[in-house]
């Protein structure tokens, strides 16, 4: 077991100022941090138009030493409604980006909640960036096949964070309010996601091979078949996009989920793929005139993500959305990525929870299950957040 500690305690007095930055200066900060999340981008509100969106940058002095994107969502009320009508949830995913080593958080959170505060949030909702610990896919498969534990985190981990315990007494000393670890996904971003590594425990780059070898005999096999099953593998613009659009609907009322319009996803393409070193590739797998699999992938920096895919009932064995992943990865590897990201899973490990297949594809595939800190709450007006969180579980 390793440990790499993310976050140190807290130093000396620092006294940070925090306000609005443009686009342009929270870009060029990101550039600095290549493993931010995408949903840091300063274009993400252009795609998320439900939401007003604000780059904040947080100064000690004249340096810019933090950043974060804030996604503001107004009660679900008219604004000309005295005071309530300017209230508004602030949501800051995965952000804020700084360095620990820099940036003291019983500095910078304060000053970021004095901000918001001002803006009218009744409610700040946090996704501090950082991995606290990481279990190995192999362990995770292993534990799900035998059925004799409950969860994930009664598991050996391969790499805990020292310092989180220690971030998380800090957190809640300045007043925010934990997650609590749920075998349902959260509102939000889960807080166990799936990422497959792409460096060696040194940070050395793997090959496609190495990648490979993550993954069970399974899904390793069925990897290599859908590279001699005649699929075509392209890569599409957004003038393609009503094509995704027909096969992702299909899925969806297959497997019984709520998609979201293709307006949303010309938004998303368009507006990533202006941002600077960061790309939305849109793959497809056909046979022949068939389409049989589609995949959006977002890398940003040193960070990939397998966001969303589609596939058809046809042709099964010749495991189309196979050949996409492998596409991905390669694509990864090659522009020096970290990390390829499948998304969020349940910490369950009961076989027959209804979510345990996503977790059983995910670490088959080879990705290791990382905890983060989770989303934390500030509530500003506690009120209004127990009305907002009753409001939210009635929808």
């Amino acid at each position: 077991m390793t440990t790499r500690p993310q976050h140190p305690g807290p130093r000396g007095a620092q006294q940070l100022t925090v306000h609005p930055i443009s686009a342009d200066e929270h870009a060029a900060f990101l550039a600095q941090h290549p493993t931010a999340s995408f949903l840091q981008n300063p274009r993400w509100p252009q795609v998320k138009t439900d939401w007003r969106g604000e780059s904040l940058g947080a100064f000690d002095g004249d340096r810019l030493v933090a950043a974060t994107l804030v996604l503001h969502r107004r009660l679900p009320l008219p604004s000309a409604v005295p005071v309530l009508g300017r209230k508004s949830l602030a949501y800051l995913a995965e952000g804020p980006v700084f360095d620990a080593e820099e940036v003291a958080l019983s500095a910078l959170l304060p000053a970021i909640v004095d901000h918001l505060k001002g803006q009218g949030a009744f409610l700040i909702r946090m996704g501090l960036p950082g991995v606290t610990r990481r279990w190995a896919a192999q362990d995770v498969r292993r534990a799900l096949a035998a059925g004799e534990h409950t969860v994930i985190s009664e598991l050996e981990p391969l790499q805990v964070d020292d310092g989180a315990v220690a971030v998380r007494a800090e957190l809640e000393g300045l007043g925010w309010e934990p997650p609590q670890e749920s075998e349902e996904f959260e509102a939000g971003q889960p807080q166990f996601q799936a990422r497959i590594p792409l460096t060696d425990e040194e940070g050395g780059p793997l090959d496609v091979d190495a990648v490979l070898a993550r993954m069970d005999q399974t899904s390793r096999r069925q990897t290599r078949k859908s590279t001699r099953s005649e699929l075509v593998i392209t890569t599409g613009g957004e003038e393609d996009l009503p094509a995704w659009q027909a096969l992702y609907a299909e899925t969806a009322e297959r497997d019984d989920f709520t998609g979201r319009p293709l307006s949303y996803f010309q938004r998303m393409f368009r507006e990533l793929n202006a941002a600077e070193d960061t790309e939305c590739t849109l793959y497809f797998a056909h046979h022949e005139d068939a389409l049989l699999a589609a995949a959006i992938y977002v890398r940003q920096g040193k960070f990939a993500w397998y966001v969303y895919g589609a596939s058809s009932s046809q042709e099964r064995k010749r495991y189309a959305p196979r050949a996409l992943q492998l596409r991905q990865i390669e694509d990864a590897l090659a522009a020096g990525c970290r990390w390829y990201d499948l998304g969020g899973l349940s910490p369950s490990l009961d076989p027959e929870y209804p979510l345990a297949g996503l977790t059983r594809f995910k670490t088959t595939m080879g990705a290791d299950v990382v905890q983060t800190y989770g989303e934390w709450d500030y509530p500003v007006n506690r009120l209004l957040t127990r009305a907002f969180t009753l409001y939210m579980a009635r929808r």
